[in-house]
């Protein structure tokens, strides 16, 4: 996958409404580390710990289909990684870098038979009034392979998204101009969680730990855990 091509189809459904990182924009940026090759080799799974970190927040949200679940309903039977995203965001090292590690890791998760029947990846809008179930449907097209155990949800309400953001301290902030007029972005920091069986939080990678590799190698090292099936 091309970083053009990434470029293009990661950033669905962007607004041409007015960009208060457009002038951040106009210099050169630095790709994060995720974009490219593990400039190090990853350790391998199992020789090393992941300490708990604390149990992960439920909430209430719906599918790509409507359909409306818990967010604990998707934690227990697998190990899950969790990402916060919302399908217009334009910045290049945050949702598109989200997309575009959680895809590689995909591959490798599909390649993997152990992994395959025990990983879950979940991607969560934090635009409910933007990302509605149907161009979440459309969103996961350009990332979702088939066979692939990837879920894209959203929630009703702004009311029923803040306490799932806060419980994961999963900080975002609609931009505005003077008058207080949306601009049609998000201003936010990725997070992207990993998720034990138990329902724990076991890692948090940010834009400049984030990657496919040591996302591969953090998932194998909790299925390696003693009592794992």
């Amino acid at each position: 996958m091309s970083l053009t091509a990434l470029a293009l189809g990661l950033t669905f459904l962007a607004s041409a409404g007015g960009d208060p990182h457009a002038a951040h924009r106009e210099k050169p940026q630095i790709m994060a580390p995720g974009y490219s090759a593990l400039e190090f080799d990853a350790p391998a799974p199992g020789s090393y710990e992941l300490p708990p970190l604390g149990q992960a927040a439920d909430g209430q949200l719906v599918d790509s289909r409507g359909k409306a679940l818990n967010l604990h309903d998707l934690y227990g039977d697998k190990v899950v990684v969790l990402s916060f995203i919302y399908t217009s965001c334009s910045d290049v090292n945050g949702c598109p870098l989200a997309g575009f590690v959680l895809k590689q890791l995909q591959q490798k998760i599909l390649d993997d038979p152990r992994l395959r029947d025990n990983a879950r990846l979940v991607s969560v809008s934090f635009d409910p009034q933007t990302d509605t179930p149907e161009v979440m449907q459309r969103y996961a097209g350009l990332f979702r392979r088939e066979g692939s155990d990837w879920r894209f949800l959203t929630c009703e309400t702004e009311a029923a998204l803040a306490p799932i953001l806060a419980g994961y301290n999963q900080w975002v902030l609609r931009d505005s101009d003077e008058e207080g007029r949306y601009l049609g972005s998000i201003s936010h920091l990725l997070r992207v969680y990993l998720i034990d069986r138990k329902g724990r939080i076991r890692n948090i990678y940010s834009p400049s730990f984030l990657h496919a590799d040591i996302l591969y190698a953090d998932i194998a090292t909790l299925l390696l855990e003693p009592g794992v099936p």
